[in-house]
């Protein structure tokens, strides 16, 4: 089980091997660190399940680091007489590993690029053995993060509590990550407005333990903020799901134009109202995410069509437009069908008929199945209505989607998508799509899309 669980930053200066004396700058980061070290080591675990930021990361899978024992010091930041050296927990990780590659989820023991430990790990590190009196009483699971999405990480945490409890672990949980990087002009990283709007939010969500609320966190804030800790801090509360958890926030300081952020956690009990996955966090999503969500899974389930459910907002009863619902599954595509222009007397059964469509009548993919409900992602982009655009200089890749057509073929390709980035890829996909050659003369139109998540 998790017997208690830290969020800490991982600044090398606070080493004062490495500040040298310009650790006094985050004095009240440094008291707090010790007594959330004190803290962890005072819970007398068996194994300390450490997420990171800068150990082996992919896109699209959890590595964790394999082998019996790690190394490292922290020479790069000048103070190569701080060294550690940790005894992994082997049959943790195999068990983690082989229910992941059960159940296909995208985490395991391949890949290891570099065994040394990373300064993210050896920071905590050292504040844990200066508590524990000079020695590391413990193993180690030391866990990094992937591109993958919010969910995906927290059902991570909920996995490896699941398989330590299994094994009988007594655990604490370390979750390594610093909030924005981009807090002061003259910082290393700049000044964005994000930033502060970041820390601020996410210290509020972690000092109530309000993890239904770190999971539908706004991605692009995240992302703007510059954080480098979100993902780590999922895995820790997927660990926790389920738990009434007294959380205590016990700093927080950007004096060096980056936030650090320390919170213990202590569960208390089991509390089902606390489960945020596998549809407990619905009333969370926005309305039109809900209905997709409600739509595709009834349909898997029954192979009927769900009647429009009471209590929809307004808008979805009243409103016609055109949709697509996107399906992902640990990131990747899923799914995605939609309608340019309306086909269904109002938004809401848009919605459902284009929610089952993604799921079930995708020609790319099989249609879902019930095994695979937890593990997908939904969202809905509903368009505005297309204009026609003399040529491609009208069109923005983030702000407008663009529809193609030549004769009866038309292609379509939303905006603001992964790994679209010029007016090139987006004009290119969209011709591929309707089948139409490179050279072939078309007509454009171009059409904003509200998302949702």
């Amino acid at each position: 089980m998790i017997a208690g669980a830290v969020m800490v930053p991982h600044p090398p200066l606070i080493v004062p091997e490495v500040g040298r004396g310009g650790e006094k700058q985050i004095a009240g980061t440094t008291a707090a660190y010790r007594q959330a070290a004190r803290f962890v080591i005072d819970l007398k675990p068996d194994t300390v399940i450490l997420t990171t930021p800068h150990s082996v990361m992919y896109q699209d899978y959890f590595h964790i680091s394999p082998g019996t024992e790690a190394r490292g010091d922290l020479g790069r930041f000048g103070a190569g007489q701080v060294r550690m050296q940790v005894a992994y927990d082997q049959p943790l990780a195999r068990a983690i590993s082989l229910r992941a590659a059960r159940e296909g989820f995208p985490a395991g023991t391949e890949g290891e690029r570099d065994a040394a430990l990373d300064h993210a790990t050896m920071v905590p590190l050292y504040f844990l053995r200066e508590a524990a009196g000079g020695d590391i009483p413990f193993q180690l699971l030391r866990v990094g993060l992937s591109g993958l999405p919010f969910s995906t990480h927290y059902r991570l945490g909920q996995m490896m509590a699941q398989e330590a409890e299994q094994l009988g672990r007594h655990v604490a949980f370390v979750a390594s990550g610093d909030l924005s990087h981009y807090l002061k002009s003259d910082g290393p990283y700049g000044l964005r407005p994000e930033g502060a709007q970041y820390d601020e939010r996410l210290m509020d969500i972690m000092g109530r333990a309000a993890f239904d609320e770190l999971l539908t966190m706004d991605n692009r804030l995240c992302e703007r903020a510059g954080e480098c800790g979100q993902r780590s801090f999922l895995i820790m509360a997927g660990a926790l799901d389920g738990q009434r958890v007294r959380a205590d926030a016990l700093s927080y300081e950007s004096v060096t134009g980056v936030g650090y952020g320390i919170c213990t956690f202590m569960p208390e009990g089991e509390d089902a109202a606390r489960r945020f996955l596998n549809g407990e966090a619905e009333d969370n999503l926005s309305a039109p995410v809900r209905l997709a969500r409600q739509s595709y899974a009834h349909h898997v389930k029954t192979g009927k069509r769900i009647p429009r459910p009471e209590g929809l907002p307004e808008c979805l009863l009243t409103e016609r437009a055109g949709c697509f619902v996107t399906l992902h599954k640990f990131g990747e595509l899923r799914g995605c069908i939609g309608t340019i222009a309306p086909t269904q007397p109002c938004l809401a059964d848009e919605i459902i008929h284009n929610a089952v469509s993604a799921a079930a009548r995708d020609p790319r993919f099989p249609a879902v199945r019930a095994g695979e409900l937890d593990d997908i992602d939904c969202s809905v982009d509903v368009l505005a209505a297309p204009e026609d655009i003399a040529d491609e200089s009208l069109l923005d890749v983030k702000e407008y989607g663009v529809i193609v057509t030549r004769g009866g073929r038309r292609g379509l390709l939303l905006p603001n998508l992964d790994g679209e980035d010029t007016l090139a890829d987006q004009v290119a996909i969209a011709r591929r799509k309707a089948g139409i050659g490179p050279d072939e003369p078309v007509s454009l139109q171009r059409f904003k899309v509200t998302r949702y998540h």
